[in-house]
Parts: C-alpha cells; sequence; structure tokens
C-alpha cells in the first residue's frame, strides 16, 4: 500500500488501525490479585476501580501490560470525553473484559508515548465522541477508533517530544512524592496524638450557632460536598424565600447528618472566607466555644480523616438516609494539644494542601501540553 505523504517534510498519514491491534490476554493463571485490577478515567489514567468486587472472579479478566493501552467504548454517559489509559508503569494491571485493549504494533512508526499524547488532545475526545453510535448507549467501536486519520513526523521527531513530555512528567511524579512525603508527616502526628493526648468530646468543643438569613441579607447558598467543601446548591432555590435559611460567619462549620451511613462521609465544612455564605435549615452550624484553646483548622483537619469517616459511618442510624444523628456527632471525641502545637500540625497540613493544588495545576498544565507538544511535532 503506497502511504500518503503530506505537504510538510517527513509527515505521513495513516490509519491507526495500521499501527495497533487488539490484544486480549486474560488472568486466567490467576497470577494477578485484587490490588491489580484498575478502572479507566476520562482524564486518561487509571483509577482504582469503583466496582464492588466481592466475590468476583479474575479469571476473565484483561492484563494490560507495560506500554499498551484500554479505553471504554462507551461514551454516552461519560461528559463528552472517552475514557482512555496508557500503562507507563512496568507493573501490569487488570481491566475489565468488557473493556478494549491494544498496542502499538508499528513501534518503528509510532512510539507509544506518542499515541498517548495524541489521545490526551481534547480535538481527540470531541472526534471520538461525534463517531459514537447507538440508541441506549453510544459507542466508539474498535472499527470505528481503527479508522482514525493519523498524521505522523518521523520516528526522530517523535522521540524529541516524546522526551519533552516524560521530562514534565517525571517532574510532577516527583514533586508529588514529596506532597506524599508531606501527609505521612502530618498523619504520623496525628496518630501520636490519639495515643498521648486526652480526649474531649466535640460537644465541649463547639456550640451551634442559629443566625437566620431573616433579613435576606445573604444569597449565596451552598451546601456540603463528601470532600468536606462547601459549594453552590444544586437545588432550585428562590432567594426571596431563604429567610429561614443558617448563617455560616467566617470561621464556622456546617454539619449535616443525612447520608452519613450512606457516604461513609461526615459532611462538615469551615467557612474560611470573610463572606457569610447560607445553608439549608436543615444543617447545623457550629463555633469554636474557646478559640483561645483549640484552632477550627485543627478540629477541622481532624474531621477530614477517613479513619472520623469511618467512624461517622458506624455510628450512623436509620433505616433509608443511615443519619449521624447530631446528639452522636457531639459525643465523638477528638485529643487536643495545647494550641501551639495544634498550630504547627495545622500549618503543616495547610502547607500540603497548597502543595497539592500546585500538584493538580501541574498535572493539569501537563495534559494542556500535550496538543502543543504534538503541533510542534508536526509543524516544526
Amino acid at each position: 500500500m503506497k502511504r500518503r505523504k503530506s505537504k510538510a517534510m517527513g509527515l505521513k498519514k495513516y490509519k491507526l488501525g495500521e499501527l495497533i491491534e487488539l490484544t486480549d490476554e486474560r488472568n486466567s493463571s490467576g497470577r494477578y490479585s485484587l490490588e491489580d485490577v484498575k478502572g479507566i478515567s476520562t482524564e486518561k489514567n487509571f483509577i482504582e476501580t469503583k466496582a464492588n468486587m466481592d466475590g468476583v472472579s479474575l479469571d476473565s479478566y484483561k492484563v494490560v501490560n507495560f506500554r499498551d493501552f484500554a479505553y471504554v467504548p462507551d461514551t454516552s454517559r461519560r461528559g463528552d470525553k472517552i475514557a482512555l489509559a496508557f500503562n507507563n508503569n512496568s507493573r501490569s494491571v487488570l481491566v475489565s473484559s468488557i473493556y478494549t485493549t491494544f498496542k502499538c504494533n508499528r513501534l518503528d512508526l509510532l512510539i507509544p508515548e506518542f499515541l498517548y499524547m495524541y489521545f490526551n488532545r481534547p480535538e481527540f475526545d470531541r472526534y471520538a465522541r461525534f463517531n459514537s453510535w447507538g440508541s441506549a448507549r453510544e459507542t466508539f467501536s474498535w472499527e470505528d477508533f481503527c479508522d482514525i486519520d493519523i498524521t505522523l513526523p518521523s520516528i526522530e521527531q517523535q522521540r524529541k517530544y516524546v522526551d519533552v513530555y516524560l521530562a514534565l512528567q517525571n517532574n510532577l511524579a516527583a514533586y508529588q512524592s514529596k506532597v506524599e512525603e508531606l501527609k505521612l508527616v502530618c498523619d504520623g502526628y496525628i496518630d501520636q496524638l490519639k495515643v498521648k493526648i486526652p480526649k474531649q468530646k466535640v460537644g465541649n468543643l463547639l456550640e451551634t450557632v442559629d443566625k437566620r438569613n431573616s433579613e435576606l441579607a445573604y444569597t449565596d447558598v451552598q451546601g456540603i460536598n463528601i470532600n468536606k467543601k462547601f459549594f453552590p446548591t444544586v437545588a432550585n432555590i428562590d432567594e426571596s424565600n431563604t429567610r429561614n435559611y443558617k448563617v455560616v460567619e467566617n470561621n464556622q462549620f456546617a454539619f449535616s447528618g443525612m447520608q452519613t451511613g450512606r457516604d461513609m462521609c461526615i459532611r462538615i465544612a469551615l467557612n474560611e472566607e470573610s463572606k457569610p455564605v447560607i445553608i439549608s435549615p436543615a444543617y447545623t452550624v457550629f463555633r469554636i466555644k474557646d478559640d483561645k484553646d483549640v484552632l477550627s483548622h485543627y478540629i477541622m483537619l481532624w474531621f477530614s480523616r477517613k479513619q472520623i469517616d469511618r467512624y461517622g459511618w458506624f455510628a450512623s442510624d436509620g433505616s433509608i438516609r443511615s443519619n449521624l444523628d447530631l446528639e452522636r456527632f457531639c459525643e465523638m471525641e477528638i485529643p487536643i494539644p495545647n494550641i501551639s502545637v495544634q498550630r504547627e500540625i495545622v500549618n503543616i497540613h495547610k502547607c500540603y494542601i497548597e502543595r497539592q493544588r500546585i500538584a493538580e495545576a501541574l498535572k493539569e498544565q501537563l495534559k494542556n501540553i500535550c496538543p502543543v507538544l504534538i503541533r510542534g511535532s508536526l509543524t516544526e
């Protein structure tokens, strides 16, 4: 077959199906275990699976080896993005048998990392979504996947831009490892407090506040998400009918015991902004009783721990919603060191949160640079 050449020197066009092939290695020998099972995100990464794996046999699960790909053909419920991932780790992973797995079979023409950069462009998501078909569920089939037209520079040119991408990726990985080390320091510090410092009940540390939006002075209606952050409510709210809504001032907490058992998460958030917000009257607002002895950020740090969420789930009661009753919430205990120790822990945690935010921004920049690198490789 005569290869099509573009106007740019050294560029050639291919059908993607000429450069990739399906893989279908199964875990029939039981070599891989539950810890190897991964899901696939629309951010083009492998993630921890959200599936209930109790009693599930892994024999039919597909193996994704180093430098191989996997994608989810179903695109109709993924926010106009295709879920796809590339295994850049030397350890193989397992994915569901309904996923499609493949690899590059022409390494003399296409570097797998270059193809991964190609997939990370918004243009690819738009193409995949536009070319998805089906009535109940739209899918981007393997046949349509293979029918993609792809223009490639020389293998040397690909390697040059892949090296740039990998250098940025390695820098991000190094930064993320430092972030995790900081988290370990913070967690270790708190674990020591649990056995060394006397505990106090939440009800002795916090008191309820019941200020209402009676004058309609505030319009910023917020909810609390499972990440323990305020977020704009998704409920249909009539702003003229929020007189009974509760006001959460700066440095005050909002708590909702509803769905704690269902979500295995205590929904509590601290208003760190100077501007008050308003919340549903079904929620409870707290403030620190004595801010000379207790820091609100320290309390919030404690409630950010997974261990406290598990306890909240255990303490929840109810047939349908599994609520964490206010009385049980106030019975929970927290070790309270002196204020200077609290301040040290809070400062470490704030540093961790800020570095985590920077790491997420760097990760997004790494993804956004993929279109730039692909374009550069084709135009240089």
